[in-house]
This record gives C-alpha cells, sequence and structure tokens, in this order.
C-alpha cells in the first residue's frame, strides 16, 4: 500500500505544485512597457492630422549644429512624459532647404520654437530655447488643457 501511495503522490503531486512553481519561475511582466516616441521630424507632416488630438512643439533652426536648437531638443528629450501627459507632440526642422508645409505657415527666421494648441492656435513662439517646465505650465494655462485636468478629476 505504501509503495501505491508513493506512485500516486509521484504522479498526482506535480499536477498542483507544477503551475505554482511555474508561476513564480515565469519572468515579471515589464512594469513600464515602452512608451511610444513624441519626437518625429517635420517633413511631410501635415498638421491637421493633430487638431484636436495634440498640441506641437515645433522646434526649427537652419541647421541642426545650431546650438539653440540642439539645447532645446536636448531639454525637450530630458522629460518626455511630462510633455505625453499633455498630449503634446515634437516636431523638429533643420533644414530651411526642405520648404516644408510648416516652414511655410510659420515662417521661422533662424532658431524658433512654436506651440500650437490642440485648436490649431499657436500660443507661443520663441527666439531661445525653452525648458520642458516652462512648456508645461504655458500649456497647463491653456483652456483645453484647464478642461481636461477638470474632466480627469471627475473621473477619478
Amino acid at each position: 500500500m505504501t509503495h501505491l501511495k508513493r506512485f500516486c503522490l509521484a504522479i498526482v503531486l506535480p499536477l498542483f505544485i507544477g503551475p505554482a512553481y511555474a508561476q513564480d519561475q515565469a519572468p515579471a511582466p515589464e512594469a513600464d512597457a515602452p512608451t511610444p516616441s513624441i519626437f518625429f521630424d517635420a517633413n511631410g507632416v501635415d498638421i491637421a492630422e493633430f487638431q484636436w488630438v495634440n498640441r506641437l512643439v515645433v522646434v526649427f533652426a537652419d541647421s541642426p549644429a545650431d546650438p539653440r536648437f540642439a539645447q532645446q531638443m536636448e531639454m525637450l528629450e530630458a522629460l518626455p512624459e511630462e510633455l505625453a501627459e499633455r498630449d503634446v507632440i515634437v516636431l523638429s526642422d533643420a533644414n530651411p532647404a526642405l520648404k516644408t508645409a510648416l516652414r511655410t505657415k510659420y515662417r521661422p527666421r533662424g532658431f524658433m520654437m512654436v506651440l500650437v494648441g490642440k485648436d490649431g492656435t499657436v500660443y507661443l513662439r520663441k527666439p531661445l530655447p525653452w525648458d520642458v517646465r516652462e512648456i508645461s505650465r504655458s500649456i497647463d494655462k491653456l483652456p483645453t488643457r484647464q478642461q481636461e485636468i477638470r474632466d480627469r478629476r471627475l473621473t477619478q
């Protein structure tokens, strides 16, 4: 009888222990899945696609070697989650020879950073780099952002 019990335990026990053991050994799901990039080249972009969906930060320069352009992009890339939280897409245009639709519309002279609201309105034009904190404060004052904050409070 003892051999029969051992035999049954040897067959049945792994059926119960196996799944629990496998669950403990399974790799943990990643806490933070990679977030999609918010940075895009402005060439060929139709800003109408973003209306009522995203705010735009458009960074212009006459060359990617412009120190103001490099500084602005570094500041934006340092805190992408702050921008993503505010539905911001960053478009960069550092080649005036391409004559993009954005260059035609906003007519930059050298370096320029433009903040465009979800409604398509230009809210800021800056000739010098701005950090994410300053941009975020400006966005948070916009009427559509204020409404988003109120809506978020109601759903929580």
